[in-house]
């Protein structure tokens, strides 16, 4: 992989991402950014979004809705668990899954097996408010 350069734009979403908690749309990077005073572009910010992904630099998962998210990534490889309803992410591991991936892949004579895992559910905090709220009021 080519080596990326380090453009202002790259900062800034960076930097963004940095001041981020969870996981956010590219719309939503971009609005944080141009609420900060950056002049950027939604489709700089997301070739930036793409070019971080690819470096391993942020977490990517689609949502339930098939929107791509993102967030500033930890080291070493994990999953995620993910809040429907508030979108507070965990990042946990998973040796079983990993396990399990691996005999799939050598039983089928794959090799070079990569794969991504988000469970999605609703967070203690989410839960605990429906159950005091249960109408919505």
């Amino acid at each position: 992989m080519a080596e990326q350069r380090n453009t202002r734009q790259r900062r800034a979403v960076k930097g963004v991402l940095a001041q981020l908690e969870g996981f956010h749309s590219a719309q939503e990077i971009h609005e944080f950014l141009r609420d900060a005073g950056e002049q950027i572009g939604l489709s700089t910010v997301y070739r930036n979004l793409v070019s971080l992904a690819e470096a391993s630099e942020v977490d990517v998962l689609r949502n339930d809705e098939g929107e791509t998210l993102y967030r500033r990534c930890s080291s070493g490889h994990h999953h995620h668990l993910v809040c429907r309803a508030c979108g507070h992410t965990v990042e946990v591991e998973g040796p079983a899954v990993e396990a399990w991936g691996d005999a799939v892949a050598k039983e089928h004579g794959f090799t070079e097996v990569s794969h991504t895992l988000e469970i999605f559910g609703t967070c203690l905090d989410c839960a605990t408010a429906a159950v005091k709220e249960p109408n919505g009021n």
